[in-house]
């Protein structure tokens, strides 16, 4: 009897199909096992940051760099260049893998630009997906409408637990400066990527790049990730009203927000 060889159509055709359920089930599987993965080494990011600004302000006794309005210069970028050695990589979360150029080009999982100038080679572009909370800087005096007397400015003379004062996290942009009355963006990509002025700066911080959760560095060094919906709870400045009325029971969250 000759021995038959090969498989038939039919046989072909079952194996492709159990394949193709097999893909269907472990597909999403490996995209929750890369998120987790990234979620990871952002955090891990972070603590090296945590570790650099502890450096910096004991560098400093105690004081944060100036920031933005005393020269570009004093952007962390650059008062920390000495702390993170040229290492672009630790500029960014890993799922912010491109570029957003423009206030149209942005998303959740891009990192900003920003040229500005350099203490000492020039201008210098920055790309990057981190901000600092800008109410750390060590600033010498009013700023429009943000007073002084909000300001953190040192690692001195805290108000309430330094692990609920936010210094760095996952943002749209390289410095921001939220206030209790900011609006949660109706829509994940409403408020959008660059300077936007000094309105709504919690959106800044407010993006889903980690399943309802933003990764932060806090005054006591510490790393954990903050619901979305707790960023209204966190000591952003001095004067901050951590129990405004977006921290209330009855507060109505846009319903891409509400599910988490």
């Amino acid at each position: 009897m000759k021995r038959r060889m090969g498989f038939t159509l039919i046989e072909l055709l079952v194996v492709i199909a159990i394949i193709a359920v097999l893909m269907g089930i472990l597909m999403p599987a490996l995209s929750r096992v890369k998120k987790q993965a990234q979620n990871v080494t952002c955090r891990a990011r972070l603590k090296q940051w945590g570790m650099m600004f502890k450096l910096y302000t004991d560098d400093s006794d105690g004081k944060f760099n100036q920031g933005w309005g005393q020269g570009e210069t004093t952007l962390w970028m650059n008062a920390l260049r000495p702390y993170y050695r040229d290492d672009w990589n630790m500029l960014k979360c890993p799922t912010a893998k491109t570029v957003a150029y423009s206030g149209d080009d942005w998303g959740t999982y891009k990192s900003w630009s920003r040229t500005i100038a350099t203490p000492s080679e020039g201008p210098k572009e920055f790309i990057g997906s981190y901000s600092i909370n800008s109410w750390t800087n060590y600033m010498d005096g009013d700023r429009g409408d943000r007073p002084k007397v909000w300001f953190w400015r040192t690692t001195h003379n805290l108000i309430g637990p330094a692990s609920n004062i936010p210094v760095f996290a996952d943002s749209t942009w390289h410095d921001a400066w939220p206030r209790d009355t900011d609006v949660p963006p109706a829509q994940p990509l409403d408020f959008g990527s660059g300077d936007k002025g000094t309105s709504n700066e919690m959106s800044h911080f407010c993006i889903d790049r980690h399943n309802g959760v933003t990764n932060f560095v806090f005054m006591d060094w510490s790393v954990r990730g903050i619901g979305l919906k707790e960023l209204w709870q966190l000591k952003w400045h001095r004067n901050f009203n951590i129990n405004g009325v977006h921290t209330g029971p009855t507060f109505l969250w846009p319903s891409w927000l509400a599910k988490y």
